[in-house]
């Protein structure tokens, strides 16, 4: 199979005004993924699977991924007057990466029998532009597991044919994968004995969360 570097120079040459990235791995399998922005992300999907060199027919997988705002830091290196002397030192620069949701796609070719080739799509923000191309159109696979994405994680698959929650109840509130989620201390529709729920009240007055 070509690299990703060469799968990416195709897809820039064959879909006119996409953006793509690579994505590195520090892990041990060190597998690199595709960036796509959203505005091609439907597009390149039909070109990895219809081109006759990849042919990547089957999405094995799809996950979601949640990545609140974060404080980011880098050291790197200035010039500063030391003493008179002009010297190069080292400062810490910090930044504010804000916050986004993530969907990842694990694509295989069953034809050729290669793979995988992991591709990313990132929603704008984790709020009010929390949309993403549905990818189901292309690989029949992606349904139920967009669904799940969204019924746990709230990106919005525009284009999906049966975008509703698929483990959680209807009248469930909030996503329980994001990282900032706060189960109640109690639900509704899944009574629980009292004493758990004193218990978890308590803990969380001590801890000044309110329920």
């Amino acid at each position: 199979m070509e690299t990703l570097e060469q799968i990416k120079a195709r897809i820039e040459a064959a879909v006119s005004g996409t953006r793509l990235g690579i994505i590195p791995n520090d892990s041990p399998s060190a597998q690199r993924s595709l960036l796509v922005d959203n505005e091609r992300g439907l597009t390149v999907a039909k070109f990895l699977r219809d081109d006759a060199e990849l042919q990547l027919d089957y999405c094995s997988n799809a996950t979601g991924v949640d990545w609140p705002e974060a404080e980011l830091t880098e050291k790197i290196k200035v010039k500063q007057v030391v003493d008179g002397v002009e010297k190069e030192v080292e400062e810490v620069k910090k930044t504010i990466r804000p916050g986004y949701l993530e969907t990842v796609y694990h694509l295989y070719s069953m034809a050729r029998k290669h793979g995988p080739v992991i591709l990313r799509l990132r929603t704008e923000n984790r709020t009010d532009k929390n949309h993403l191309p549905s990818l189901t159109p292309v690989w029949r696979s992606c349904e139920f597991q967009e669904r799940e994405i969204f019924d746990l994680y709230g990106i919005v698959f525009d284009g999906h044919p049966d975008l509703r929650r698929i483990l959680m109840w209807d009248e469930f509130k909030d996503f329980p994968m994001r990282k900032d989620y706060v189960e109640p201390d109690d639900y509704e529709y899944e009574p629980t004995p009292h004493d758990d729920v004193l218990e978890k009240v308590k803990q969380r007055q001590a801890q000044g969360v309110k329920s």
